[in-house]
């Protein structure tokens, strides 16, 4: 990580040392990813953190279709490094690996009749991208699943991942081994 070299603990500012404990001692268990570069930015780093870790673990939308919106904005940002981190953590949340390649590969993934919530978080996620807004039909699909809370939270959800992906991709955070999972 060119850009943003990882700061040794030693040399962190308050902020930055406090920041880095509460993110490593979170959910996350460690300070990686977009987090050295966020680093540089301790009041920031806070607030993203913050807006990650409920988006990432406390939302109602179900952890295998949160890693969905996560995968179509990584492909949408080409950040290979969240595609890393996230294509992982779909497969655990037991993504059908068929969805996540088709995401990968750039095209619509050919859903069955039982993955009707795939489909509709799919076509949320893609349509804001392509549209930069979504049709009735496809917020009534998630509102009448989730409630007006969890549209709100799908849109945060992939807000925050936006802001993770675009640090990524300024800060040119590589993947371990030099993998590049979007090509």
């Amino acid at each position: 990580m060119a850009r943003f070299p990882k700061i040794d603990p030693e040399n962190m500012e308050d902020k930055q040392k406090r920041v880095s404990d509460a993110i490593a001692g979170g959910p996350r268990g460690s300070v990686r990813g977009p987090f050295h570069a966020l680093l540089y930015a301790p009041d920031v780093a806070d607030l993203v953190q913050a807006l990650g870790a409920h988006v990432r673990y406390s939302i109602s939308i179900p952890w295998s279709l949160r890693e969905i919106a996560i995968l179509v904005t990584a492909k949408h940002w080409n950040a290979q490094y969240e595609w890393y981190a996230h294509e992982k953590e779909a497969q655990k949340a037991g993504t059908d690996q068929a969805i996540i390649d088709a995401i990968r590969e750039g095209r619509r993934p050919d859903f069955t009749p039982d993955q009707s919530a795939e489909a509709d978080i799919y076509a949320f996620a893609t349509e804001l991208y392509e549209n930069r807004s979504i049709s009735d039909a496809t917020f009534d699909k998630i509102s009448n699943a989730y409630g007006k809370e969890g549209a709100i939270e799908l849109v945060a959800l992939m807000g925050h991942y936006n802001v993770i992906a675009m640090t990524l991709n300024v800060a040119e955070v590589e993947v371990p081994g030099g993998d590049r999972p979007l090509g």
